[in-house]
């Protein structure tokens, strides 16, 4: 196996064990290693990826498979896939057997209590990150809270704060 395709499968191994609260939360440092330490793509280019990936239908991680197929092809897909949802699934699988055996353990409880906040920052810092790459300039930036702000806080669906945000970027005024 060639060294990059090493490189892939370790990589994903070792995220494929960190993603608690959903794969969106390894974002971070997937964006690290992939853009900063391997210099596979830009952050731009992740950015892209990932927006590319959030749209099409499929696992919410489709990002994995598309780093694979940038970096080496198919052979990068099936290393990057299988490394990246195999360990997690194999821990998940054996995990849940003592799981449910402990379902009204009080341990439980505060377990679950605990791992929600470590969750939400871990998806703050994702969503930190793939702003910063998106939005080079400040406009940018400005529209990002908006469309973030209008859909926590009212009742618009998603899909038309994202439609008013690409009609935004294909005027140009986000460009400023």
């Amino acid at each position: 196996m060639s060294a990059v395709l090493l490189s892939l499968a370790a990589i994903f191994a070792e995220l494929s064990l960190l993603a608690f609260g959903g794969g969106n939360t390894i974002l971070p440092e997937m964006q690290r290693q992939v853009v900063e330490i391997h210099h596979w793509m830009s952050a731009q280019d992740f950015s892209a990826m990932f927006a590319l990936s959030q749209a099409a239908p499929g696992p919410n991680l489709m990002i994995v498979t598309l780093i694979g197929w940038r970096v080496a092809g198919w052979p990068g897909v099936l290393v990057a896939t299988l490394a990246k949802f195999g360990p997690s699934s194999i821990v998940t699988g054996l995990s849940l057997h003592g799981w449910r055996r402990f379902k009204d353990a009080p341990w439980r409880r505060m377990v679950q209590t605990g791992l929600a906040p470590m969750t939400v920052g871990l998806v703050s810092a994702s969503a930190w990150l793939i702003t910063r790459a998106s939005d080079p300039v400040w406009s940018l930036g400005i529209i990002t809270a908006v469309c973030a702000l209008v859909t926590f806080r009212t009742r618009v669906h998603p899909l038309w704060v994202l439609a008013g945000g690409a009609l935004i970027g294909l005027s140009g005024i986000g460009q400023f």
